[in-house]
């Protein structure tokens, strides 16, 4: 009996209460991740469609570009691009989300400025990095998003990924030099914070003022010091004791 008290007990102690799954509503559907919504599968299109025309602008970078480091950045974009498409295709087969085959009119824009810009000129230098450095700092930003706010762990996880990535093809596209910081329509100023303005101070009222007999009271008892208090409660401590002893002796010799 002890022994099946004993058991039963450590099963209702070690068990952990199940975690009722919130309903997020029709946009999101429940899998083993966690909840799969819009944003995930938002992330999971935009990365594939980056992928559709940064893929090709790298290898345009490798094959009409004469600066070394314009090549060197194409190469991470191929690089990075030929790993997330993998990533995004797996997990868009896990989650049913149908991928973009094509770029988008922007895209296909920006990929026609390359091709127009001369071979080996810097003017296709300066259309290569410009345009990939503008888009990567949006996209970058969207992926921060997603990744701060999504609860499914494999969303989380690639969206990592993905940060990883772009801020690689961010670092190496800079890196060419050829970047113009100062187009802040397509990069746009980092804001500083502002200190905010000293606050007022707030007025105080005046503390109200004791009358004058409290006050000389108070200042009376404030200055005995409770050292002197303890002293004559020992003196008179003393002084009872030595007349009780004294009075005693007394009974003693006058019988």
């Amino acid at each position: 009996m002890r022994i099946l008290l004993v058991a039963v007990l450590t099963l209702l102690l070690g068990a952990q209460p199940a975690l009722a799954q919130p309903d997020l509503g029709p946009d999101y559907v429940q899998t083993s991740f966690g909840p799969m919504g819009p944003a995930g599968r938002d992330l999971l299109q935009k990365v594939a469609l980056a992928g559709l025309w940064e893929g090709p602008a790298g290898r345009m970078g490798l094959e009409k570009s004469a600066n070394p480091k314009v090549r060197e950045a194409g190469r991470h974009l191929i690089d990075g691009h030929a790993d997330l498409d993998r990533r995004t295709l797996e997990l868009s087969r896990t989650f049913g989300v149908q991928l973009p085959t094509q770029p988008n009119e922007a895209q296909q824009g920006w990929l026609g400025e390359m091709q127009a810009a001369p071979a080996k000129s810097q003017e296709f230098d300066r259309v290569f990095a410009n345009r990939l450095r503008a888009a990567h700092g949006v996209v970058y930003k969207f992926l921060a998003t997603v990744r701060t706010g999504t609860r499914n762990t494999a969303i989380r996880d690639y969206a990592k990924v993905c940060m990883d990535t772009v801020l690689d093809h961010m670092t190496v596209l800079e890196a060419t030099g050829m970047v113009d910081f100062a187009d802040t329509d397509a990069i746009p100023l980092a804001l500083v914070a502002q200190p905010s303005s000293a606050a007022p101070t707030p007025s105080i009222p005046p503390l109200p003022q004791p009358n004058s007999q409290y006050q000389q009271a108070q200042s009376q008892e404030q200055g005995i010091p409770d050292g002197a208090i303890g002293l004559g409660v020992l003196a008179l401590v003393v002084a009872g004791l030595w007349f009780w002893t004294s009075g005693r002796s007394s009974r003693r010799m006058h019988p």
